[in-house]
């Protein structure tokens, strides 16, 4: 499992040259820096949009060394706020504390509520991201697919106008304002703009 479930994609200038895990990506950005050491090669975060910074000095095999495929999952454990369950008693939660800063009125209302404050919230916040679930998708799918187009497309004509339908959640328009770009640049872009594979959070 990569440490992006969605992978990494690699274009050298307006071309697209390997997609994979991030270790894919990092051997394709050697090779392509070895064959051209002036060539402009850029490793994209499928999830964000973001470009990414890689080691990729010695072999193949020392690249995936360093960046296993593995990594995702150590790091989900490592960053894990879920605490095993410790004899008897009430089971962790993975529950973490953090401070709430609020006015009288919601103490004292959250103090009337069943179960108390921590409950309220924790089912508050559930309920929210579920309303929301589909509304953060979008953002997010535009947020990525901006950052991409920002970082690659941000010469390229109509850029403006194709930012402005991209928000606007217009992916027809979208497509027509950026016909003229690069082939690989328009199917990356477009698959960024959609929500398809994104996960929901709230699910």
């Amino acid at each position: 499992m990569p440490t992006n479930s969605l992978g990494y994609t690699v274009f050298r200038d307006m071309r697209r040259i390997a997609s994979g895990t991030l270790a894919d990506a990092a051997i394709a950005f050697q090779h392509a820096m070895i064959a051209d050491p002036h060539a402009s090669v850029l490793i994209f975060d499928d999830l964000s949009g973001d470009t990414r910074d890689v080691d990729v000095r010695g072999t193949a095999a020392d690249i995936r060394a360093r960046y296993p495929a593995s990594a995702a999952v150590a790091a989900t454990v490592a960053t894990s706020d879920v605490a095993p369950a410790k004899g008897r008693g009430r089971p962790k939660l993975g529950v973490v504390a953090r401070e709430v800063t609020l006015l009288p009125r919601h103490w004292d209302w959250l103090a009337q509520q069943p179960g108390g404050a921590s409950v309220v919230l924790r089912k508050l916040v559930d309920e929210a991201r579920r309303k929301h679930a589909g509304r953060d998708l979008l953002r997010r799918a535009q947020e990525r697919a901006y950052g991409f187009m920002s970082t690659i497309a941000g010469d390229l004509p109509e850029f403006e106008e194709a930012s402005r339908a991209l928000f606007a959640h217009d992916l027809d328009a979208l497509g027509k304002r950026i016909v003229s770009w690069p082939e690989d640049v328009r199917t990356h872009l477009l698959r960024l703009a959609s929500t398809d594979d994104l996960v929901d959070d709230a699910a």
